[in-house]
C-alpha cells in the first residue's frame, strides 16, 4: 500500500494529538532533560576563563526549592484542570469536552510545571555528585534562573485562564472558534478540493469497515488510488457522517473490464472512523454543539435564555462566515480529479443549528423573537439556498411558538417578528 501524506492530514492528526495531555508534558520533560546536561558542554571552552564562580551549594539550594514546590504547584494545575473539565460537561455540553482539553494556556502550564521539576530534580542529582565544572555550574545557575523567571510568568499568566477554563462563556468562544475555522475551510473547499458528486452516484458501493463516525477522508490516497485503478471515485459519506456496515463510504466507477477483483481495502483507510465526531472537518458538528448549549440553557433545571440568545446571535455570525466570498489560493484548486464530493446542505445546517432552539425556546418570548429576527438577517445574505433554509425554520419556529405560547401578546410579538417571511400568516 502507497502512503501519500497530506497537510491536511498532518493538521488531522496534530489536532488530534493536541487533545493529548501528556504530549505536551512528555516533550518538556526531554527537552528539560536535555538542558539539564547542556551547560556540561560549556566546561569544555574557554567560557570558564570569564564567567564568576558560583558556588555548588547556592545552585543546589535553589533547585530544591524549585523540585519542591514545583510537584505541588504541577498536582494543584491537574487538580484545577480536571475541576474545569467536569465544570464545562456539565454547564455546556460534553461533546465540547475536547476543546477544553486542547486549550493551549493549561497545557502550556501544566508542561512548564512539570518540566521545571523534572529539571530541577536532574540537575539536582548531576550537582551534588560533581558533574559540572565552573563553567558548567555557572550556565547551570542561568538556566535556573530562566527556569524560575518562566514559571512565575507561566503561573500568573494560568491563574488568569484557569478562572475561566470551563465557565460557558469560555466554552462557547472555543467552539465558536473551532466551528468557524471549520466552516472557513469548507467554503472556501466546498467539495474538498475534487469535482462535485453528482446527485445519485452509481457504481460499486465500499463499505465501512466498523461503526463509528468520518472523521477525516484523505483526499491524496483516494486520488491516488484512482489514478492507480483508472477509476472515479464518489464520496458518499463526509466527515460527521455516521457509518455502519452496511452504508457505503464511497462509490467507484472503473473503467476495468472487472472492477469486482478491484482491492477496495486503501479507499476504506482512506476514511478515518472513530468513535466520536471531531470540529477539524466537520463543520455541521460544531452548530450542533452550540444548539446543545442553547439547549440545556433553556432546560427547567438551568433556565438560562440569555445564553440561548447568545448562542443564537454566534449561529448568526457563523453563518454569515460561511456566506463570505471564497478565498482564493493555489489550495483550493482542483485538485483531485478524479474524486468526486458532494457539498453541505444548507438546508441540514440550519437544522443542526436552529431546530433544538425553536424547540426549547418556543414557550420563551425572549428566544422566539430573538431567533426569528437573527433568521430574518440571514435571509440577506444574497445566497438563495440560506434565504431559503431561512424562510423554512422562521416557519417551523412561529408554528412551534404557537403551541407553546398561551399569552396571545408574546405570540403576537412573535409573529410581528416573523412577518418578514410572506408565506407566514
Amino acid at each position: 500500500m502507497s502512503v501519500t501524506v497530506s497537510w491536511d492530514r498532518v493538521r488531522f492528526l496534530v489536532n488530534k494529538f493536541r487533545e493529548r495531555l501528556w504530549v505536551r508534558p512528555l516533550m518538556v520533560c526531554l527537552l528539560s532533560i536535555g538542558a539539564a546536561f547542556v551547560a556540561k558542554l560549556f566546561d569544555s571552552t574557554m567560557l570558564r576563563l570569564y564567567v564568576p564562580e558560583i558556588t555548588s551549594e547556592s545552585i543546589e539550594e535553589l533547585l530544591s526549592i524549585m523540585a519542591a514546590s514545583m510537584l505541588v504547584i504541577a498536582t494543584f494545575s491537574v487538580a484545577s484542570m480536571v475541576s474545569a473539565y467536569a465544570a464545562a460537561s456539565s454547564t455546556a455540553t460534553p461533546r465540547a469536552f475536547s476543546l477544553v482539553v486542547a486549550d493551549d494556556a493549561s497545557q502550556n502550564a501544566l508542561s512548564a510545571f512539570v518540566g521545571a521539576f523534572i529539571f530541577s530534580v536532574v540537575a539536582l542529582t548531576a550537582v551534588k555528585n560533581g558533574y559540572f565544572d565552573v563553567a558548567g555550574l555557572f550556565i547551570l545557575f542561568v538556566l535556573t534562573a530562566f527556569v524560575f523567571a518562566l514559571i512565575i510568568f507561566t503561573f500568573v499568566r494560568w491563574v488568569d485562564g484557569i478562572a475561566r477554563l470551563g465557565r460557558i462563556g469560555s466554552t462557547m468562544d472555543k467552539v465558536e472558534m473551532a466551528t468557524g475555522k471549520a466552516l472557513k475551510r469548507r467554503r472556501d473547499a466546498p467539495t474538498l478540493n475534487a469535482s462535485l458528486a453528482r446527485t445519485q452516484p452509481e457504481g460499486q458501493a465500499v463499505l465501512a469497515a466498523k461503526v463509528g463516525y468520518v472523521q477525516h477522508i484523505d483526499m491524496p490516497e483516494l486520488q491516488e488510488w484512482a489514478k492507480k485503478a483508472n477509476a472515479r471515485i464518489v464520496v458518499a459519506a463526509l466527515p460527521g457522517t455516521f457509518a455502519t456496515p452496511d452504508r457505503p463510504l464511497a462509490y467507484v466507477n472503473s473503467d476495468s473490464d472487472n472492477p469486482v477483483a478491484l482491492d477496495y481495502q486503501e479507499i476504506v483507510q482512506a476514511f478515518q472512523v472513530g468513535t466520536e465526531r471531531r470540529f477539524d472537518d466537520d463543520p455541521r458538528f460544531g452548530l450542533v454543539v452550540l444548539s446543545e448549549i442553547a439547549g440545556r440553557a433553556l432546560s427547567p433545571s438551568v433556565n438560562d435564555p440569555g445564553t440561548a440568545i447568545e448562542i443564537v446571535g454566534r449561529l448568526v455570525r457563523l453563518f454569515h462566515l460561511w456566506s463570505e466570498p471564497a478565498e482564493e489560493n493555489d489550495d483550493n484548486g482542483l485538485l483531485y480529479d478524479r474524486v468526486e464530493v458532494p457539498v453541505i446542505s444548507v438546508r441540514d445546517m440550519f437544522e443542526d443549528a436552529f431546530t433544538a432552539i425553536a424547540r426549547d425556546g418556543a414557550g420563551h418570548v425572549e428566544v422566539s423573537v430573538r431567533l426569528q429576527k437573527a433568521l430574518y438577517s440571514l435571509t440577506s445574505t444574497g445566497d438563495k439556498s440560506m434565504r431559503d433554509a431561512a424562510s423554512y425554520n422562521s416557519r417551523l419556529a412561529l408554528e412551534r411558538s404557537r403551541i407553546a405560547m398561551d399569552v396571545p401578546e408574546d405570540l403576537k410579538a412573535v409573529r410581528d417578528a416573523a412577518s418578514f417571511d410572506t408565506e407566514n400568516p
